[in-house]
């Protein structure tokens, strides 16, 4: 670990699929200063490399000055630029033998055994991945549905191919990808899927899997309450006794398209030094990732950090661009709040309460499970009784979907005498402009 504390750090080295306190760090960030990163795809380019421990590839961890236990940290989301010209997606099919526990994180050679095999690319298709040992096709996944998508030069819009760019894009895979110089996936993009031709889709950027890390060794793709339902009982490394042990995640693995520059996101620190990790961009994505997977792509990040001392969170609470909250959780405007002075003075109301946009993250086993903790994270943050939570978020929030089975944003106008009192009024207030 790096001790010289800088202003601006830029990350490029990454973790093998885990997230924990024991991972070696990429150096220190200011109080106040500037990471930027450079990440390779995640999900299916660690997914078909046998060596990951986890699904995606992040960077390593970030110690950022003066972040304790007990803190929370603030990241503005600056820029993130796709640096990929395609990529490949779909949803996907497990293959029988090549996993234990789990196909994510439990790999091995379907024939000679070996555990997290070394493994060599030979050709491409879904048969291009094979054991360094015994030559077997090593990958834990194929295609149920898979299709490739290229990029238009700005970046606004993906055109999935035929056959032949499929084809053309696989031959030169990791250049297409643009894999940065140390990742050590495979590109998904040598599996050559093809199907649904000629489909225009609108890019917008973001990441998928961003947060501080857990206090407890976990899979970076695991580190959520819907995916780390896969941990509980698991035989091997990483596998959780119960669901109280899962308790120890920090929910960085979103999958949120609403993470993505002009957003803010104030994460729980559960380690000294906070530990910022960062991965899985994605082209675009609708709401719910509805495949489990979307356009996973290389790309550079510009975050900026800044520390809240004694801010005691339990998960990710998120400050969207005003574009992307809910429309009746958007800030009030001048002429709403004039309204509302009205309707005070006709019924005799002290006052109008005055509020602010916030986005509490839930995650859980299911979507019920993931608003249920949501509404517990809410509720503990202001100090306010579950059904107090469910009235605000039903008259101005809503609950959005991230990811299926199980990660939500819970939108809230909430008053600013309890954001006050927590200590974020401040970063609200600097967001919303108010």
């Amino acid at each position: 670990m790096s001790e010289q504390i800088q202003q601006e750090l830029d990350v490029d080295r990454f973790t093998l699929g885990l997230v924990g306190p024991d991972q070696e760090w990429a150096g220190t960030v200011a109080d106040g200063g500037t990471v930027r990163t450079h990440t390779p795809p995640a999900c299916w380019g660690p997914m078909i490399t046998p060596e990951f421990r986890g699904g995606h590839e992040v960077t390593r961890p970030i110690r950022v000055e003066n972040a304790e236990p007990g803190d929370a940290l603030v990241v503005r989301i600056v820029d993130v630029d796709v640096t990929s010209v395609a990529t490949s997606t779909g949803s996907m099919a497990e293959r029988e033998g090549a996993f234990g526990d789990d196909p994510f994180v439990d790999h091995r050679c379907p024939e000679c055994g070996t555990a997290w095999p070394e493994s060599v690319v030979e050709g491409i298709g879904e048969e291009s991945i094979r054991c360094a040992e015994c030559g077997a096709n090593a990958s834990s996944f194929g295609f149920e549905f898979g299709y490739t998508v290229a990029f238009d030069d700005d970046r606004s819009v993906g055109l999935t191919v035929g056959e032949e760019g499929a084809t053309d894009l696989a031959e030169r895979a990791a250049e297409a990808m643009a894999l940065p110089e140390h990742s050590r996936q495979h590109p998904i993009l040598l599996y050559r899927p093809d199907e649904m031709p000629g489909t225009l889709g609108r890019l917008q950027p973001f990441i998928g899997n961003i947060g501080t890390t857990p206090p407890r060794e976990l899979p970076d793709s695991h580190n959520a309450g819907d995916f780390g339902q896969f941990l509980i009982g698991a035989g091997h490394d990483w596998g959780l006794p119960d669901e109280d042990a899962l308790a120890d995640r920090t929910d960085g693995h979103m999958d949120s398209n609403d993470v993505r520059p002009g957003a803010v996101l104030i994460c729980p620190v559960k380690v000294d030094g906070a530990g910022l990790y960062v991965g899985d961009l994605h082209a675009n994505q609708g709401d719910g990732e509805l495949s489990l997977h979307t356009t996973d792509v290389s790309g550079r990040t510009e975050l900026e950090v800044e520390v809240i001392k004694g801010l005691d969170v339990d998960g990710p609470l998120l400050l969207p661009t005003v574009e992307d909250l809910p429309d009746i959780a958007k800030p009030y405007t001048d002429a709403e709040r004039e309204a509302g002075a009205g309707l005070a003075a006709q019924y005799g109301v002290d006052e109008v309460t005055d509020a602010a946009p916030i986005q509490v993250i839930g995650s859980g086993a299911t979507i019920n499970d993931a608003t249920d903790n949501a509404f517990d994270r809410a509720g503990d943050l202001l100090d306010m009784t579950e059904g107090e939570v469910r009235a605000r978020c039903t008259f101005s929030g809503g609950v959005e979907i991230a990811r299926l089975p199980g990660v939500v944003q819970l939108s809230m106008l909430a008053p600013m005498d309890r954001l006050e009192a927590v200590g974020l009024a401040d970063v609200v207030r600097e967001q919303y402009d108010r």
